[in-house]
Order: C-alpha cells, then structure tokens, then sequence
C-alpha cells in the first residue's frame, strides 16, 4: 500500500507541472473560435421608428433568422420569409444563398413592410408582402472613423467661418482678419465690432446671436504654441530611409490657450464689458447657448487642475455673471462625467454632483446655484442620464450598487421623479442590463447577464417594469461540451477591512482542479472608468488565450478606479501608483486560500497603456508579490503623457507626485522578470516614455526584456507580440522553455 502511495505521491508532480506544448499554443490561437457555439449570445433590437415595434437578427442553431415584434399585441415572428428573400437573391447575386445565413449587411427597417440591406456589393430594397427586391443606386459605404481627439478639441475655435445671420435675418456676423463684424443684409452696410484681433489674440468664429438678434457673443482666444512630439517610422513601405512625423501633443503643465467671452450690443455697435478674470487660469471654458427668452447666455468653465467647474450665466442687459452652479471638489472633479439639463428655461437646473461622497442628481435653483432638493440619495451611484420628460415629470437614468446582494458594478434602468419620490428599479434581475427603449419609452427590451450568467432578453413595459413577453435565451450546451469552463465572479475586503473588491477568474478550458497554476493578473487601472467585464462572453480576446497555456487569469477593479464612492476613486489622486495594489493583492490571496490550485508564490501582471503603467508598478512597489510582468506602450511618466487625461488625476500645477509616481524615477526599484513592448509610432502615449524607463534600468544596471516595434502604434494586439508575451510568461512562471516557432 505505502508502494502505491509513493507511486502517486512522485506523479503529482509531474502532473503539476506538465510540459507546456505546441498543441497548448495551437489551442490557445484556435480558442477564440469557441464564441460561435454560442446562440443567441448577443441580439441588437432596433425600434421601428414611432412605434412599438422592433426586430432583431438572432444567431441559432439553424442558422441566422430576423425577427419583427409587436409590443403592444406581444406577437414575435420572422420579419419577413428567410425562403422567399433567399430563392430571389440566388438569381441577383454569384453563388447560391441559403435562408438560413443570409449574406445581409447594412439592415435597416424603415417599417415593418419594407428592409434595406447590402448584399453582393449591391443596395438593396426588399418590399415584403409583394416579395418584391429592387437595386438602389447606392454605395453603401460606411462613414470614416472620427480619429482620437483630446477632449478640449470639442472646444476649439476657428478663426474664420461662414457668416451667421441673426434671427431676424436683418444683419449678418463673421471673423475676418482675426476681428468681428456685422452688415446688414438689406444692403450690406458693414461696420467692425473689433479691431484689435490679432494672430495670437484673435475673435473666434463662433458667432452666436441672442434671440431677439439684440447681441451677439463669441468667444476672444489667447492662443499659444501646441507642443509637437517627433515619430519616426523605421521602415516606411513606399521608401528605403525612415520618414519623420510630427503630432499635436499637449502633455501636464504646457501652457494652454485661453477663451474668454465677449459680448456685444449689435444697436450700438459697442463691446459690452464682462469682468472675466476669474476665468483665465481655464483648462476649457465654451459657450453653451442663449436662454429662450434672451434674458442671458450661459458658458462652462473647467478651471486648469480640475477642482473647480462652473456654469455661469451672463446677464444680456449689463453683463454681470452669476454662478448657476459652482462644483469645488479638495481632489478632482471628473468633468467627463457632469451633467446638466436646463428646466423651465434655466429657472431650475439638473445637475450631477458627488458632493455627499457618491454619484447623484440634484435640483438647483437656476439663479442661486442653491440645492433646491436631492432627488437621487444612498450609497450608490447614478451612471448616466437617459432622458428627462418634463411633461410626466420623470427622469430614466442607469445606476448600480443600490442592491446590496450582488455585484455593484451590474448596471440597473431606473426612474424617479423630478420631486425626488418613485425611485423604480425597472430591471430587478440580479445581472448586468442594457436596456433598449422604445421612442416613446413606453415599452423596452431588457438584456441581462453576468460573466457566470449567459443572455437573458425580455420584453418589458416601463411603467410597471413587469415582463410582457420572453424573448430569447443564451444557449451554451455546445460550449460546455467542448470543455469550457464558466468564469467566476469573485468578491473579497480590500485593504480596510470593509469594503468589497470584485473580479473576475478565468480558468483555462479543461481546468483540473487537482493541477497547480500559476496565477496572472490582466491590469488596468485607469481612473476614468472600471474595466472588469461585467458581461457574459465565452471568451475574452488576451485573457482566454493565456488561461489556456495552462495560467489562471485574474482581473480585478480595485479602488482608485471608478463607479463606486468618491471616496474609492479619490485613492488615485496624485498617486497613480498606488493602482489599487493593496486591494488586487489581498483579493488574489483570498482566492487562493479557498482555491490553493492557484499558485500565489508565482503571480504574473500585464497590461496596456495606463496598464503598462501599471504592470511595471507591481516589479517596482510590490515586487514582493508580483514576479513578472510584461507592459505593453504604458504611461510610465504621467509628465510625458497626454496632458487632458493625466492632469485630470495628477493635478496641476505639476508637483513632486508625479515623480513618487514615475516608474522612470523609480526605476532603481527594479525586482523580477520585466518586458517592456511599445510601437515606434504611437501617438496616444509618447514612444520616448518607455524609451526612458530603458534609459533608467540601464543606469541601474537592472536586467529586462525590450521589444521595440517598428511601424507599430498603440495598439500592438498583433501575433507576434502575443506570442512573446506567451513565451515570456511560461518561461519565468512556469520555468520552461516554450515550443519552437514556427
């Protein structure tokens, strides 16, 4: 018996740590095919415009099939016959078409008798009770993706435009040579309103006239110099020598352009006087309309560090300004996040505010800023406005963490009313909810779900939240059948003791229990956001393919990110590198005590961007407990990044925070195994911030890894990249050598 004993205690090992193989790689390159054995697994319903209708197109066994409901008669059917439309575009396009995939693109239902769609490089238009399919002369063609933009872009002000003609139609205003002017438009009478616009002082083109066509107000910009920062490609496809580019790039504590409003009175062709000066020390300030009544006009200033934003409104007749809201925060205030909405032509406001330490709604008075009421209250938070509708006296807004039994990032559709009574969860069920509302909002279709919870879809009326009808469900029996394993959402106390962390752990597919794993965490810990997938998916793009190369992956929201108290996400200011460290690593630990297969002596952390950031971090301030990382085209001086999302967290002016936050001045900390990756052109996150880190390590004499990609941005999602990144982590977690490439 003790032979037998002996036997099976030498083969545990072996079976702990068994050799990662070409089949594991191969595995992990195929596993993101498993998403098609789900059905079902993501439906996009689309209200017919102005009525209760919708369809939507369903993945199923069979097949994908479209569907058209009606809410009020709760009747589903096929939108239109899958056989019918199948035989007439066999005849129109090359290749035989089945109904049950239909090769549709582009659909759209202008009612519920007609579609529209592409198909075979062709528009077309199919009339459903005739069976008739008509070709449009149309390309179809899809719009160009807008370009990343800082923010403050949304503000920017051109020097010249077209002319704006008053309502009265009577004169006309435009910039011209950096000044303003009006004619008439009767007979073109010009006179100049400015003369002393100039090339760095110049009139904005942004002419907005008052209703009664009285005054006219635009904004006097104080411009400065945009810093460049140099790309250079490496290997340009169309020559043999490297090509240098140059990009706009304003990084924390550069000077900024300053906008301040101007007001004028068009009868007497004179420049009101605005007592503007607290306003200079802007990070933005834009102009945001006339009342209806044109008793004033209204602008937002964001003062430069993000602790103060204001809404003001200027008096037409004299010019005084009074604060309708004045937002002061000792941390930072997330001006992404405000929100306001005008009622009864400003005499009251909406606005957004986490001035009792959590995210909600508050009624103002529109000439006092005074807090008439609080209509939202608790240890929750308000997410995003949907809609007000004055006339019921309701406003629809999503919200999470008021339900104390599950997990409080899960998003919930709620109303309330403008009083502050009525407060209604419209979707109760214990899951993660996106709610698509009818134009009306009189009917919606709730989609929920949890990474452990595949799609659940229902139909619901909104006054009374009940389910009218049941729409679809999440079929995953051909998943589990191929050895995949459900994600875990797992919870534990963060570093006070008291409040929850919550995460995800993913396993790899035909996980053994009996096994040992090396644990990685995927890291980022942006503060603009939380980032764990709060969804159900039976994968995730970089976390699944290193679960399979035998890893258990982790992520998790610790504090400092967003979504939860101001208290919570406070934790980040001026110390982005705290990245909620001693929350993830109390959370690793309490999974592995109740899971011990997870092998905490071995704990791996990659990430992007402000992850790269992060990822790095663990090898410098807790290296104790991270062993190797790998930082793809991190931030890894918050001065050497874009300055619209690091002064927003970091402060302004620039203080000694940002080097206890550097990993370039702390480089020296340097323990574990370390690859940096970053692309030779990204202009997100300034190539030269990993370039200095390098410089650092190397005059630390610290040992790390360096993969500098030409031709490459700041997205390197690339197989050759992932591939390193899989190699580095089975060779220093798993101490072994990684098949041979291929």
């Amino acid at each position: 018996m003790k032979k037998i004993f002996f036997a099976l205690f030498l083969l545990l090992p072996i079976v702990a740590l068994a050799q990662v193989t070409k089949t594991d790689y191969d595995r992990s390159d195929t596993i993101l095919h498993l998403n098609k054995y789900v059905y079902a697994a993501s439906i996009q319903p689309q209200w017919i415009n102005g009525t209760h209708t919708f369809w939507y197109m369903n993945h199923e066994r069979g097949g994908d099939f479209y569907y058209m409901v009606d809410a009020d008669k709760r009747q589903k059917n096929y939108a239109f016959s899958h056989d019918k439309l199948a035989s007439l575009l066999s005849k129109e396009i090359e290749g035989e078409v089945s109904r049950n995939n239909l090769p549709l693109a582009n659909v759209e239902f202008p009612d519920k008798e007609k579609m529209t769609f592409m198909a075979g490089g062709a528009s077309w238009e199919y009339i459903i009770r005739q069976n008739k399919l008509i070709r449009l002369n149309a390309n179809g063609a899809a719009e160009e993706n807008a370009s990343r933009r800082d923010p403050r872009s949304n503000n920017a002000m051109v020097r010249t435009g077209n002319s704006v003609v008053s309502p009265d139609n009577l004169w006309e205003a435009y910039v011209r040579d950096n000044n303003v002017y009006i004619k008439r438009t009767f007979n073109e009478e010009e006179f100049a309103l400015t003369m002393d616009g100039t090339m760095n002082h110049y009139y904005s083109s942004q002419l907005v006239w008052s209703p009664d066509s009285r005054r006219l107000i635009t904004l006097k910009v104080k411009d400065t110099e945009t810093r460049r920062i140099p790309l250079i490609e490496s290997a340009p496809e169309k020559q043999l020598q490297p090509e240098l580019r140059w990009r706009n790039y304003a990084k924390p504590g550069d000077l900024l352009a300053v906008r301040l409003p101007v007001m004028f009175d068009v009868e007497n062709k004179t420049q009101m006087p605005l007592d503007t000066d607290l306003y200079e020390n802007q990070y933005s300030l834009r102009l945001t309309g006339w009342r209806a009544d044109g008793r004033g006009f209204t602008f937002d200033f964001n003062e430069r560090g993000h602790q103060r934003f204001i809404v003001a409104e200027v008096n037409a007749k004299d010019g005084k300004i009074h604060h309708v809201v004045d937002e002061q925060s000792e941390t930072f205030i997330y001006y992404n996040k405000l929100y306001k909405y005008y009622l009864n032509d400003g005499q009251q406001t909406l606005w957004i505010s986490e001035r009792d330490g959590w995210r909600h709604l508050y009624m103002l008075d529109g000439h006092t800023g005074r807090v008439i009421r609080q209509i939202t209250k608790g240890e929750w938070v308000v997410r995003d406005v949907l809609k007000v509708d004055e006339e019921r006296g309701m406003i629809y807004f999503t919200a999470s963490g008021f339900n104390k039994e599950e997990d409080p990032y899960n998003l919930h559709y709620c109303c309330i009313k403008l009083d502050g009574t009525g407060f209604a969860d419209l979707t109760k069920e214990n899951g993660n909810h996106r709610a698509v509302f009818s134009d009306d909002y009189a009917y919606f279709v709730d989609s929920y779900s949890r990474p452990d919870l595949p799609p659940v879809y229902l139909l619901k009326k909104t006054d009374t939240a009940e389910k009218t009808m049941d729409l679809e469900k999440a079929d995953i029996e051909d998943l589990i059948a191929k050895g995949w394993t459900m994600p875990e959402v797992f919870h534990a106390k963060g570093r006070d003791g008291q409040t929850d962390i919550w995460g995800n752990i993913i396993r790899p597919s035909h996980f053994d229990p009996n096994k040992s794993y090396p644990v990685i965490e995927m890291i980022y810990a942006g503060p603009h956001d939380s980032h764990v997938n709060k969804n159900f998916s039976p994968t995730y793009h970089l976390i699944s393919k290193l679960a399979e190369l035998g890893f258990i992956v982790v992520s998790i929201d610790g504090m400092g990110t967003y979504n939860r108290s101001k208290a919570f996400h406070d934790v980040s200011w001026k110390n982005l590198k705290d990245a909620g460290f001693p929350d993830r690593k109390l959370w690793i630990e309490a999974a592995a005590e109740k899971y011990p297969y997870m092998d905490i002596s071995r704990v791996g952390i990659y990430g992007w961007s402000a992850g790269g950031q992060n990822a790095m971090a663990a090898l410098l301030f807790h290296n104790d407990f991270y062993k190797v990382a790998v930082a793809f085209c991190g931030c890894h001086d918050n001065r050497m990044d874009k300055m619209w999302w690091n002064e927003q967290w970091m402060g302004y002016p620039i203080d000694k925070s940002y080097s206890e936050s550097s990993n370039v001045d702390n480089a020296h900390l340097l323990k574990g195994k370390l690859l940096l990756v970053n692309g030779e052109l990204d202009d997100n996150v300034d190539p030269t911030s990993t370039l200095q880190v390098v410089s650092a390590l190397m005059k630390a004499n610290k040992n790390f890894e360096q993969l500098y990609l030409p031709g490459k941005g700041h997205s390197l999602g690339g197989d050759f990249e992932l591939r390193k990144m899989h190699d580095f982590f089975v060779k220093h977690l798993k101490n072994q050598d990684p098949p041979e490439w291929e």
